[in-house]
């Protein structure tokens, strides 16, 4: 088939040539409108860049929220509790008899547990003059006992205003805390206080594992608490007047520490409380702040900017590049109908080199047309011829089998009309009569057969349904009667009947099959024995058995292929077992071969279950 290139350059236009310049400004102006977008986008952007910002901002409110509560709930928790351990006696008599040797150790061991039932730091004791009677912490290397903590505000307010609270870095443990006092009173007379301590670095963890960073400032503008270590100490404003001389006195936290931290401040968004900060003038963050009243913390989030401003721009980056795509798409259309205008010109002059072109080549299609029918018809009659010789071969096979199923039953037939007449001639009529009826059976039988093989697709015309084994193995056994005289048969018939799955005329002839085949393989041996067992579990199975020379190999592995024999020239035509196999096979079970550990071959019949009833219904 031939194919005809046209060059459309070569072709004249025909008419008024289009004019190409309205595409082309429309172009232009698609361009000029992308320009106007990109540039409306950039002037945009710092109101964009607030709008996520302040998003990020609020994401974070649940974060602040949740670090005031826990850390007011943990303060609140632990307020009462030196009031209330103050009220044991034992105390009262630790602190009225400070050397008794004997109570002193069962008042540090109490405090001891008690610290560690309420989750607390440390709990101490100290006398009227601040020093350490008892602490929880009396194994530490770094105990309370002896120490004297009258410069504390918590000790002095305890003893005076009966409730004392304080927040430090502890001068002995160098671990930061928030003491609550309370003072020991025996009848009216204070004499000694309870101070409590709660560690707040633990809270700090939990801070770790968020993305924002969090800070605990008091009235002093000290950074208290913060999960940024380095921020520990310093101070976010100047500290009100007074206030060092006052931090140095109680002892509050190491002055050497106490650097500014470089904050500059402006308001993101005033209704919400949110301000932008920069932190040592490279961190850029954004703050907010709630408050605990009873210490005089203010609680910060401070939330990164740069996750929040690279996602206002990839927002900003991806409109602009839809924008982009968009006006590329509307001048390539523009610029495809541009095109477009030019070719139609050249389009109508081929109209008529095209019309005699499609002339020829439907000329030509006509005859690739004729050419495939009548390939076509070459194929139809070369299927025929196949499908005719599939027939013949099919039907050869047929007509062998037919001849391997009748000698048996014909062999059979011919006993029993010999011994029919050998009773005659004794006059034992019902033996006669029951050799006549058993010709009959098997007259019926080799019907059927016949029947069956008639089928082109070799698939028998009775119908599959539930079975009873027993009558099938005594009639395949009655069957054989005369070839088994020179044979030991070894069979029990099971106690209860077993139903399968079959037809009962072709599994009969299936283990009759298996009996002749039995017994060719004992043609020489000298006590030929054939073991019948049937077995009725999940699967039913029959397995028979002989005392032969077994199987090679080569016969294991093509058994049940057709004209397959080991039997001598004009024994057999091997298509006993593979005719077996395929009725089996009808059934939904398998027939296998194999050789017996103690010697000889072995077939078995695995069949489908069925049972009583379903033979009943079948019946019906």
């Amino acid at each position: 088939m031939s194919e005809t290139a046209i060059n459309f350059k070569e072709i004249p236009a025909a008419g008024t040539a289009p004019r190409p310049n309205r595409p082309r400004r429309a172009i232009w102006a698609v361009a000029l409108t992308v320009c106007l977008a990109l540039a409306a986008i950039l002037v945009a952007s710092p109101r964009v860049e607030r709008m996520y910002l302040r998003q990020a901002a609020l994401d974070d409110t649940a974060t602040l929220h949740l670090a005031t509560q826990v850390l007011r709930g943990a303060l609140e928790r632990t307020e009462a509790l030196p009031t209330l351990i103050a009220q044991r006696p034992i105390l009262r008599q630790v602190l009225s008899d400070p050397d008794n040797s004997g109570l002193l150790p069962y008042t540090n061991e109490l405090l001891r547990q008690t610290a560690l039932s309420l989750e607390v730091s440390d709990i101490y004791v100290m006398d009227i003059d601040g020093r350490t009677i008892a602490a929880s912490n009396y194994r530490s290397d770094r105990s309370f006992i002896g120490q004297t903590f009258d410069y504390r505000p918590y000790f002095r307010d305890a003893v005076d205003t009966g409730m004392g609270r304080f927040h430090a870095l502890g001068t002995t443990s160098r671990q930061r805390g928030y003491f609550f006092a309370a003072p020991v009173v025996a009848q009216t007379e204070i004499i000694g206080v309870v101070a409590v301590k709660l560690r707040v670095d633990v809270f700090e963890r939990t801070w770790e594992e968020s993305a924002s960073t969090i800070m605990v400032t008091d009235t002093n503008n000290v950074v208290f608490l913060s999960d940024r270590i380095d921020w520990h100490f310093r101070t976010v404003a100047p500290p009100p007047i007074g206030t060092l001389d006052q931090i140095i006195a109680t002892r509050q936290y190491p002055h050497g520490l106490l650097a500014p931290l470089s904050i500059t401040t402006r308001p993101l968004d005033e209704e919400a409380g949110i301000e932008r900060i920069r932190v040592d003038g490279d961190e850029d963050m954004l703050r907010q702040t709630g408050l605990i009243a009873a210490p005089g913390w203010r609680v910060s989030v401070l939330t990164p900017t740069a996750p929040a401003l690279q996602r206002a721009w990839s927002a900003m980056t991806m409109v602009a590049l839809v924008i982009i795509v968009l006006g590329l798409v509307a001048a390539a259309l523009l610029g495809r109908r541009a095109r477009l205008i030019d070719r139609l010109a050249a389009e109508r002059n081929l109209a008529t080199l095209l019309e005699a072109r499609v002339a020829e080549r439907t000329r030509e299609l006509k005859t690739e047309v004729e050419e495939r029918r009548a390939t076509e018809d070459r194929l139809r009659a070369t299927q025929k011829e196949l499908v005719q010789a599939g027939k013949l071969a099919a039907l050869g096979q047929m007509s062998a089998a037919l001849s391997h199923e009748f000698n048996q039953p014909l062999a059979a037939v011919k006993n029993y009309a010999e011994n029919a007449g050998t009773f005659l001639d004794r006059g034992k009529t019902e033996d006669v009569r029951g050799n006549i009826a058993r010709i009959s059976t098997l007259a019926d039988r080799m019907a059927a057969i016949s029947k069956h093989l008639r089928n082109f697709a070799r698939r028998p015309q009775d119908k599959t349904g539930p079975v009873a084994l027993r009558p099938v193995i005594q009639d395949a056994l009655e069957l054989m009667a005369t070839r088994l005289r020179g044979a030991e048969v070894v069979y029990t018939p099971p106690e209860g009947e077993l139903w399968v799955r079959g037809g009962r005329v072709r599994l009969q002839q299936v283990v009759v099959n298996l009996l002749g085949n039995a017994l060719d393989a004992m043609a020489d041996h000298p006590a030929p024995r054939i073991e019948i067992d049937v077995t009725g579990d999940a699967t039913p199975q029959i397995s028979v058995r002989d005392v032969g020379p077994g199987l090679t190999e080569e016969a294991l592995a093509q058994a049940f292929d057709p004209f397959f024999t080991t039997k001598d020239p004009g024994q057999g035509l091997g298509l006993g077992l593979s005719i077996s196999y395929n009725i089996i096979r009808d059934f939904g079970g398998r027939l296998s071969a194999e050789n017996h550990p103690d010697g000889g071959a072995l077939f078995r019949v695995s069949l489908e279950p069925a049972t009583q009833q379903s033979a009943e219904l079948a019946a019906e």
